[in-house]
């Protein structure tokens, strides 16, 4: 997991890894992190966050902030989800993690996508799996996010945040289907964006009545 990571270390250099969580989800916001790992004190068990427990996720959050050389999140908030599309949030919320970073970089590895920015950058597919700086980011996002719509979960309560974390379980689509749509919906997305179709015309037809 520090193969892409050591010929850079090995020259005095140092390496941020980015990732994001929250594409596929129907409400909330794309988290986005990057983290800069110090090469003198490596974390043991980096790997993709969907592959960890929430405990062990948990755990190398902690290591990780406290470890690392930095540490940056980005929110992508559901309006500019819709505004831009998930992919360029992505990126956006990537590149926002990145410009936040409080040490100098020499290049950046990344999960799959291309950015937009001015540092040599290296893109690797299952990156998450290849790479403990992307690793270590995925993590970090995940943990962000997965706080986060707990905490929505609160504001919000009935949908069940706390649990799917806005993914399209059943048991989410069931309760837009009985709540109707939050603030905190992408309403590009199909599931979503059917409802607020069924949702206008019901207020179409009470309005003709």
């Amino acid at each position: 997991m520090y193969d892409c990571e050591t010929p850079f270390w090995e020259r005095g250099e140092l390496v941020a890894g980015t990732d994001e969580v929250g594409r596929g989800p129907l409400a909330g916001p794309v988290v986005c992190a990057a983290v800069v790992l110090d090469p003198a004190q490596p974390i043991k068990g980096l790997f993709d966050s969907k592959a960890l427990s929430a405990a062990r996720r948990e755990a190398l959050d902690t290591m990780i902030r406290t470890r690392a050389k930095a540490v940056s999140v980005a929110f992508v908030e559901p309006d500019e989800i819709d505004a831009i599309n998930v992919l360029q949030a992505s990126r956006r919320g990537m590149e926002r993690a990145l410009s936040s970073l409080c040490v100098p970089i020499s290049h950046v590895l990344v999960d799959a996508l291309t950015l937009t920015i001015d540092i040599p950058q290296t893109n690797l597919i299952k990156g998450d799996q290849r790479s403990a700086s992307i690793a270590a980011a995925s993590i970090v996002a995940k943990v962000a996010r997965d706080r986060h719509m707990i905490a929505l979960a609160e504001r919000y309560p009935g949908y069940g945040f706390e649990r799917h974390k806005g993914y399209p379980t059943k048991a989410h689509l069931e309760a837009l289907d009985a709540l109707g749509i939050s603030p905190i919906h992408r309403r590009s997305f199909a599931p979503v964006a059917a409802r607020c179709q069924t949702e206008l015309s019901l207020e179409v037809g009470t309005h003709e009545d």
